[in-house]
């Protein structure tokens, strides 16, 4: 063999490894110059992405900052007003007795005939019933005996006296004092000073000297009860020359908490002050340890250095109604005020712009985070693109490499055209058609090629759209678990003698029990727990709107049956479904140790008294609420002991199965609560759920499971 021969002997390629070269070298070239474009795109698109996001951010930190100021002020503008609007009503209902008092001192006066003997008590001959009678005192050196005429008169008072200070539970107490020396003052006490004479203090000096109805500036009280205000009114009989003063008080404490007793966030407060400036009441006014001889001489606000808050409060005296802010040592702060027009007073609620703005600095943080993860998401998702992208390269080398060597020597054109497929897949074209007409295997191919690619383009476009709609429902279903959790109390009040604790799991992302603690008056609280028909998002919404509707109606009424009865009306009017809530209430009277309770269709709770394992059901005739508007519900008085345990709970616990399809059953959870007694109320719940999913064992929650626990200390 000639060396020419050989030269080109070993030169030779055979066809089907130029094939592969070529196929090889084609859908390398084509690969990276897509794959380069396709890293372009990506860093385009993030980069994109990644500016809007922060644009966006920064407007919704802007737009917010703007109207959560706005909102504050008109919030705290709304609360003045209604504030101004409860204590006109109180300080009107405090007129309207002393005016009656008065009308009533003047009929005495104009008719003898009324006039009857009675016992007069002192305060050192203390009555059977203190509220059944006033205490007679009388100021040095006087003889109520040279008076016998003028003390039986004023001793009629009482006749009046009883009924206005049953009827209104803010006044401290009620009097008439006379010019001659003596008082009559309700109801009955002790500890009257000796020395005092009632015809010198600031309620009968001002009344007797303005002929007409005043209220005094705080004062301190002469039986003890701190700083005071009265309100007070001259009553005259011109032929006998008597002339009696009635007085009514008020105390500070009193206003501060019950009457603008307005808390505003963690620093915010409600004041009070009168025509010519001075502070009537604020949180921390008090007498401290002066004595009722002393003159209290409260802050007039007109006399501050501060120039801001001389001139709201120039405002405030002038009756004006606004909102404004004012400069301090320790930072700005927002004051809303109105006039209280029966007493010319004004009240003005006052909170620090810093706690107003503090939800925008969290917001501002917020977004800067989700910037931050937007950010990091996106350049994950790009890592993550290229990853797969060069994953997907190297396999189709692999496969295009494997193909040609198993088919370069009956396959030339049925080869380039499914290489021009494989291509435009790998591009994204899921369009594209390969158009093979050999009748054999080939053509069958083809066709298998283009079906695959039309069939992957339906399933990419509905797997997107199904992505992105569980996306969009769990994101949701997840903010509806937060906002329904932001409803039940977060924790249970301070009950002075009691230990309460309360406790809910949904069933799923969101569910239809709640359980609530409403402040209904001093000392008293409802405690109400309860079941809507039904689970998920329809039971969570309804829940919702039952839990509002009972609240409202519950918390400002001391009538269990009256409030869920209401609760019912409007349950009945606002649902347009069939679902209905089974509900227990009651109000604890912290004081009495009572617990009144209406039961509308709920589990009884159990009642286990101190010393027995027996436990009681606290049954109630009555039907769930949202079925009919007219319903009858049983009122139930319970006295409670000290040692007293009542177990409230929903059919979650109850009826809560495992893999053997067994309840857990009443005989369960009674003969659990029995071993508790001991325990305090967080205890008992904790061992309660545990048990309760202890018993469940690998069985789903099949329904919510809702506790509360009340313990007599």
């Amino acid at each position: 063999m000639s060396e020419s021969e050989q030269e080109r002997r070993r030169i030779r390629i055979s066809v089907r490894t130029k094939i592969l070269l070529v196929f090889l070298t084609l859908s390398t070239v084509a690969l990276l110059l897509a794959g380069s474009l396709a890293f372009v795109q990506m860093d385009d698109v993030g980069r994109y992405a990644l500016e809007r996001s922060t644009d966006l951010g920064t407007r919704a930190m802007n737009d917010s900052t703007a109207a959560l100021e706005r909102n504050a002020e008109e919030s705290l503008l709304r609360l003045a007003q209604d504030q101004a609007y409860i204590s006109n009503i109180v300080f009107e209902q405090v007129i309207g007795d002393l005016e009656v008092m008065e009308r009533y001192a003047a009929t005495v006066m104009e008719n003898p005939s009324m006039v009857r003997p009675r016992h007069f008590y002192l305060q050192d001959e203390e009555p059977a019933d203190r509220r059944a009678t006033s205490v007679l005192f009388l100021s040095p050196g006087i003889d109520a005996g040279l008076l016998s005429e003028e003390r039986n008169a004023a001793g009629m008072m009482d006749d009046i006296f009883i009924p206005v200070s049953a009827t209104n539970r803010h006044l401290a107490g009620v009097y008439v004092g006379t010019s001659s020396g003596m008082a009559m003052i309700y109801p009955w006490t002790t500890g009257l000073d000796a020395t005092c004479d009632p015809r010198l203090r600031s309620w009968f000096v001002q009344a007797n000297e303005g002929g007409g109805l005043v209220w005094s500036e705080p004062y301190v009280d002469l039986i003890g009860h701190g700083l005071m205000v009265t309100c007070s009114r001259p009553v005259y009989d011109p032929d006998r020359g008597w002339v009696w003063v009635v007085g009514a008080d008020v105390t500070i404490e009193t206003i501060n908490q019950q009457i603008v007793g307005t808390q505003v966030g963690d620093r915010g407060y409600a004041m009070l002050i009168d025509q010519y400036g001075n502070v009537i009441s604020r949180p921390g006014l008090t007498s401290g340890d002066m004595r009722w001889d002393e003159s209290f001489v409260t802050e007039n606000l007109l006399a501050s250095e501060n120039p801001d808050l001389v001139a709201v409060i120039g405002e405030m005296i002038a009756g004006e109604t606004g909102v404004a802010r004012a400069g301090f040592e320790d930072g700005e702060r927002f004051i809303a005020y109105a006039p209280i027009r029966s007493v010319n007073w004004s009240v003005g609620v006052v909170m620090p712009v810093d706690e107003v703005l503090a939800p925008i600095r969290t917001t501002r943080e917020s977004i800067l985070q989700a910037s931050e993860d937007t950010a990091a998401h996106i350049s994950g998702q790009q890592d993550r693109m290229k990853t797969v992208f060069t994953g997907a390269f190297l396999a189709l080398l692999v496969i295009v490499a494997l193909l040609t060597l198993a088919v370069t020597r009956h396959i030339t054109r049925p080869i380039e055209e499914l290489q021009k497929g494989s291509e435009a897949i790998g591009r994204g074209d899921l369009g594209f058609k390969v158009n093979v007409e050999t009748g054999d295997e080939f053509e069958d191919l083809a066709h298998s090629f283009n079906r695959m690619a039309t069939e992957l383009k339906e399933h990419i476009e509905n797997l997107r759209r199904t992505t992105a709609e569980k996306e969009r429902i769990a994101k949701e279903l997840e903010i509806a678990k937060e906002i329904q959790q932001s409803i039940l109390p977060e924790s249970a009040p301070v009950l002075p003698g009691f230990d309460l604790a309360g406790f809910n799991l949904p069933a799923r992302e969101v569910g239809g029990d709640f359980f609530d603690y409403i402040p209904v008056g001093e000392g008293c609280w409802g405690v109400e727990i309860a079941d809507v028909s039904g689970k998920g998002v329809p039971a969570a919404l309804f829940m919702a709107l039952a839990r509002t509707l009972v609240r409202a109606s519950a918390s400002q009424s001391l009538d269990p049956a009256g409030s869920i009865l209401e609760a019912n009306r409007y349950i009945c009017m606002d649902s347009k479904t069939c679902m209905f809530v089974t509900l227990f209430y009651g109000i604890l009277d912290t004081r009495k140790g009572t617990f009144s309770y209406v039961n509308a269709g709920h589990n009884p709770p159990l009642l286990f008294r101190e010393g027995s394992s027996a436990a009681e059901l606290l049954r109630g005739k009555g039907i769930a609420l949202g079925i009919f508007d007219d319903i009858e519900l049983e009122l139930v008085e319970l006295k409670l002991h000290p040692g007293d345990t009542v177990v409230f709970y929903t059919d979650g616990v109850t009826e809560a199965t495992n893999e053997h399809e067994e309840e857990y059953g009443m005989g369960r959870l009674t003969a659990l609560i029995s071993g508790l007694l001991d325990r305090g109320a967080r205890e008992i719940i904790d061992a309660i759920v545990e048990d309760v999913t202890a018993h469940a064992g690998s069985q789903p929650q099949f329904d919510d499971i809702t506790l509360v626990v009340l313990k007599v200390g």
